[in-house]
């Protein structure tokens, strides 16, 4: 694994509030721990939502996610374990297993499922939803997977181990990059008492998100599944991150830069205007929106 000399942070971002999330049940009852809600939406612009699933139930998960419309946005599904397989209009199938990622650009419109591969054993992961600039929400739907070994990742001198899903770090490029929002996409390792610090734009949007043992950053303690939103200072240059003395963790933690556009979302379509979202609906419930993606 690369080895890095970790980029030092001068101003620390501060966290701004905390975010316990909600449980709630999507797909075919699949039971989820929500941290970006809508209400969250324009603060952390451009992400719209984030999910964690995660469950050592077979029942909780393996109804999955079947058959269901996008448009206008980006799935991003982060496997942490288990192994789930994606089909959708535009023809595209994939198997997403450990460590892997399906990163999907919803564009004018998809309809697609997310079905799990396997019977019993623990299902955990995350998927984001990160918003198109209003000029690409109609473009083609992409699609592509990415298995563990395809996710570039670097070790740095203070013990953290580090997976780029998305944007730059320490000057590794991630798997993904986008010009419209910049967004950075990271997984994080520390062991106990390790730190690590990332720069970061200081007009992005930035939360963190442990889900293995917690954190201390910006003079707050983060527990596990809950959500930091960080403050967006003038003069800060990034976030530094610390495990406790006791116990290891592991966190994602994601910035972005917001398109600061309107947001008009009505379930799975997010689009600018009440009238695009109306005719997303339209074209769904006419069944355009599937043969739109086919024929792209």
């Amino acid at each position: 694994m690369t080895q890095v000399t970790q980029q030092p942070v001068g101003h620390p971002r501060t966290v701004e509030r905390l975010i316990a999330g909600q449980a709630v049940m999507d797909g075919a009852g699949v039971k989820i721990n929500r941290v970006l809600t809508q209400p969250l939406q324009r603060r952390l612009d451009p992400f719209l939502m984030l999910d964690n699933f995660g469950s050592d139930e077979a029942n909780d998960y393996l109804a999955g996610f079947p058959n269901h419309p996008h448009r206008g946005f980006e799935t991003v599904t982060y496997m942490i374990e288990g192994r789930m397989r994606h089909r959708d209009s535009a023809g595209n199938e994939g198997l997403l297993e450990n460590g892997g990622v399906q990163w999907m650009t919803a564009g004018r419109g998809v309809i697609h499922s997310e079905m799990p591969e396997q019977q019993a054993g623990r299902m955990e992961g995350f998927q984001l939803w990160l918003n198109l600039p209003a000029r690409d929400k109609m473009r083609a739907p992409w699609y592509k997977d990415f298995g563990a070994a395809d996710v570039p990742a670097f070790a740095t001198a203070a013990g953290a181990t580090v997976r780029v899903i998305a944007g730059s770090s320490h000057g590794i490029a991630g798997a993904v990059q986008r010009d419209g929002t910049e967004p950075l996409y990271l997984d994080v390792e520390l062991p106990a008492g390790a730190s690590f610090s990332q720069p970061l734009p200081a007009g992005h949007n930035a939360f963190l998100y442990p889900y293995r043992g917690s954190v201390t950053t910006g003079g707050r303690q983060v527990a596990t599944r809950s959500m930091a939103i960080f403050a967006n200072d003038a003069a800060a240059d990034g976030v530094q991150v610390a495990a406790g003395a006791g116990e290891p963790a592991r966190f994602i933690l994601i910035a972005g830069r917001p398109l600061n556009e309107p947001i008009a979302q009505y379930g799975p379509f997010v689009m600018n205007t009440q009238q695009e979202l109306q005719q997303a609906v339209e074209d769904f419930r006419a069944g355009r929106l599937g043969e739109e993606a086919h024929g792209a």
